[in-house]
This record gives C-alpha cells, structure tokens and sequence, in this order.
C-alpha cells in the first residue's frame, strides 16, 4: 500500500466524526473528569481561534460547549458539557485522579486534527511543527510518539513536554492527516500554510493559501453570553441559516455583557 493511500485512509476527513475523537485533546494537553454517570473534556487554549476551531469540532459531533478566560492572561478554558457520551472516554482514561492512555492508544486524522486545533503550531519557515503536550503530562509522551509514529509521521520528544516534527515532507504529512485548515485559523497556523520567496526575495505565501477560507455560516459556531443561573461564562450555539458572517459575531473573545466579538 503506498503511503498516500495510507495517510488517505487515516486523515480527518475519512471517518465520520465521533466523540471518541476527542482522545486526541487527552493525548495532548486536555483533561477529563467524571460526574455521575456523565464525563466532560477540557482544554485550556492560547489563542481566540482555537476556540472557535475546537467549538466546530465538538459541534458536529454533538457535544454542548462553552469557555471562558483562563488564569493566563490571553488563554481561554474549553470545555465540553458533561455528557453520558464522554462516559466511555473517561472510564478508559481515568486512573485514579489522573488520566493515562489506555493500553493500545492509536492516533488517527480526526484525533490529531482536534490535539492540533488546541496545542499545535508551525514554524515560521514551514519545515517544523509542534503538538504539545500537557505540562504535567510526560507518561503521555511515550504512547503518543508511539502512535504518531504509526501513522507514518516520525517526530522526537522535546522538552515541555512536546513532540517536534522537522522537515518540510513530513510536515506534509501532518498536513494531509489534520485536514484543511479551520475556516477562524490565520494564516501560518496550520501545516500546509508554507512560506515561499518571490523572484524580489521577499517572503510570500502560496496562492492557494493567500487568503482564509470563508466562513460557513451554516456551522459557524456562535458565542452569546450567558443568561443567570447558566454554569458557564460563555455559550456556543448554531448560527441561524441565513445570517451572514459579520451578523453571526464569529471572531474574536466574548465576556458576559459584552458585544458579540469574542473568540
């Protein structure tokens, strides 16, 4: 089998999304925890457009979120409504009051997609990426680097902890297994957004990727501040058909009481 068709069977788009997908937050930085019956994942993320990003994922796979500010400055708090839907994730991931990759964890696109969105990032030449793991988390480094590897992706462990993948082809390979960038992600932020030299020596992007790709209204997430007596202090919910992007409010941080312009 060739690797294309290997990194075809395996990218984002090749399976219909699931709520097991969300293995790809724990693996990386995200958190799990249990109430009753019930589990909710959580992340907490550097930039506005990861929470838009991670808001469509969760979205499409059915699963309520909400955000808020984080203690860093400039982060924000994602999580997930607890759900009996996350149940399963969290009694394979739970030990204890930490969490600890099952026996046998596998990565696939879509996982690797959602690990991207919250702790990813490209170098500014191109030929270098990064997936972060959480800071307290180096038992999960070995068996994501197993099951990175298994995807026909080498990396390395670096200190963070995080995995570091170097040189422009296997970046491309990231690239083909995460999928098409996020509709919120700027420009650089996702593998594939490479930088080439003009015949001036100036740095230019690729024309395929000048500009952001427009914002499907009809699964654009939306973010309204809470009503009295909610849990959370902001709230996603579907942008109504027929409502234009710049109606809808789909960029940048909300506070409850503010206008529509947050992440």
């Amino acid at each position: 089998m060739s690797l294309n068709r290997q990194l075809a069977m395996f990218s984002a788009e090749s399976a219909r999304p699931s709520a097991y997908d969300l293995a790809g937050l724990l693996v990386g930085p995200g958190q799990v925890t249990r109430m009753g019956g019930t589990a909710r994942v959580s992340v907490v993320v550097d930039a506005a457009w990861r929470v838009h990003a991670l808001a469509a994922e969760f979205t499409v796979r059915g699963l309520e979120t909400s955000w808020e500010p984080a203690a860093i400055e400039g982060h924000f708090g994602v999580r997930t409504a607890y759900t009996g839907m996350l149940a399963p994730l969290a009694e394979a991931w739970l030990r204890g009051s930490g969490k600890r990759p099952p026996a046998g964890f596998a990565l696939d696109g879509a996982r690797l997609r959602l690990w991207f969105a919250a702790a990813g990032s490209v170098d500014p030449e191109g030929d270098g990426a990064v997936l972060r793991l959480g800071a307290s988390d180096e038992h999960c480094a070995a068996p994501a680097l197993r099951a990175f590897t298994a995807l026909a992706c080498m990396a390395e462990l670096g200190r963070g902890p995080v995995l570091r993948i170097s040189g422009r082809r296997r970046v491309a390979r990231l690239r083909e297994l995460v999928g098409e960038r996020p509709a919120t992600a700027p420009l650089g932020a996702w593998p594939g957004d490479q930088v080439v030299a003009d015949e001036s020596g100036d740095q230019v992007h690729s024309e395929e990727q000048a500009e952001p790709r427009p914002v499907r209204v009809a699964r654009a997430p939306r973010l309204r501040p809470v009503v009295a007596g909610q849990l959370d202090t902001g709230q996603i919910t579907p942008t109504p058909a027929g409502v234009e992007p710049d109606q809808a409010g789909t960029t940048g941080p909300v506070r409850t009481g503010s206008d529509l312009t947050g992440p």
